[in-house]
């Protein structure tokens, strides 16, 4: 099984628990606004590596996971582009005694979900908005998917991380995020809720792919801002952990 790797990361900090190898996999369905890796977009980008070379290569990371509770991340782009690949690189993973990490918007669903599921520990989903005409506007797509995937692992009481990208005039405005936590707070299986705040690391990128950025004038959202927005996202009380 061959997959397109846009990059790894060895020892993560963030994308799940402990230290994780994550790997990046290119094609994505989704073009928001504020993305700071354009260059996973296209599914024909990136390298080729079969699922026994990227276990082999996370494998020499075992004792650190192991000590640290850690384990492997699919991110993207959106790993779900590559379904097929995810499955099967997870099931090795299972094998090899690996906590498994699947990050996604959740806007692809591809026929294999269930048995992905199956062989997946934890799950970070990125919520981009509440309202769907507001998500076209900053993605290109509706959010259905994303919605009716966040209930999908609810019902099948895998573990979610919730995470929502903080951006000034697209995604902040406070009755969208009291919204999303009402949604929010009628899911069971939400360990954790994290607040992203915009940020301009990636915009070289933009320029170098001839890409038309809209944010330029955009700066990232204050301290206060983050802190309101996770007090909305978290006003359930229902989150397992923070």
């Amino acid at each position: 099984m061959i997959g397109r790797i846009h990059s790894v990361e060895s020892c993560g900090t963030v994308d799940g628990p402990g230290l994780r190898f994550i790997v990046f996999l290119q094609g994505c369905s989704l073009r928001c606004a504020y993305c700071h890796n354009p260059d996973t977009w296209k599914l024909s980008g990136g390298i080729e590596k079969s699922v026994d070379e990227l276990l082999e290569e996370a494998k020499g990371y075992l004792p650190f996971m192991k000590a640290s509770n850690g384990g492997v991340t699919l991110s993207g782009g959106e790993p779900l582009m590559q379904p097929d690949f995810v499955l099967e690189f997870f099931k090795k993973c299972k094998e090899a005694g690996i906590h498994t990490t699947l990050d996604t918007s959740g806007s692809v669903k591809p026929k294999n979900i269930d048995d992905i599921l199956k062989v997946t520990d934890l799950v970070l989903l990125d919520i981009k908005h509440i309202k769907e005409e507001k998500h076209k506007e900053i993605t290109g797509l509706s959010n259905k998917n994303t919605l009716e995937f966040a209930k999908l692992l609810d019902q099948k009481g895998i573990p979610v991380w919730i995470r929502h990208v903080l951006v000034p005039g697209l995604s902040n405005d406070d009755k969208d995020l009291s919204e999303l936590g009402d949604f929010l707070g009628t899911l069971s299986n939400i360990e954790k809720v994290d607040i992203l705040p915009y940020h301009k690391m990636g915009e070289y990128k933009w320029e170098q792919l001839g890409l038309t950025n809209t944010l330029v004038n955009v700066m990232p959202p204050k301290q206060a801002d983050v802190d309101k927005a996770y007090n909305l996202l978290t006003k359930s009380n229902k989150v397992v952990s923070v």
